[in-house]
């Protein structure tokens, strides 16, 4: 399968997932693209043909997704139209500090936005320790599996 991993990072945190996620990918023998939002090769890559998009994404004060983010989901939008709902899924990095209604808010907002099926990855912070590394192998193993086409009897 092909991976594209687009990611957005202020402090380096959703970076580190980013790469950890696609650590994961690659292990499972995925082809997996790593970029930043804000590299300059972004809209060739967006062109790509890839099988899923998994976003990451840091939050914003107030639950909102950072200016990055949002250039690049129109760069995607204006590409060829948004992807399918079921080739997106997103995780994110937030601060629970801020109030649970904001945590992780713009990996939320990503995922409505797309209409994506997958639950959504947060992380508070950065990774950290087993219980993180557990539950990053876990998301990404979910969100790999094959889509099961339904049967057109």
């Amino acid at each position: 399968m092909h991976i594209l991993l687009p990611y957005a990072s202020l402090s380096g945190n959703t970076r580190e997932l980013a790469c950890l996620v696609a650590a994961r990918c690659q292990a499972g023998g995925h082809t997996t693209r790593l970029l930043d939002v804000e590299d300059p090769q972004a809209a060739e890559a967006v062109l790509q043909p890839h099988d899923r998009l998994l976003l990451g994404c840091w939050t914003d004060n107030a639950g909102r997704t950072p200016a990055e983010m949002k250039r690049f989901v129109a760069l995607l939008r204006d590409s060829a139209g948004p992807p399918r709902p079921d080739q997106v899924a997103v995780f994110g990095t937030g601060e629970t500090q801020w109030g649970l209604e904001y945590y992780c808010g713009a990996a939320h907002r990503l995922a409505r936005y797309f209409g994506s099926p997958y639950p959504v990855l947060e992380i508070e912070q950065m990774p950290l320790g087993s219980d993180d590394a557990l539950a990053i192998q876990q998301w990404t193993d979910t969100v790999l599996l094959p889509i099961e086409t339904p049967c057109p009897c």
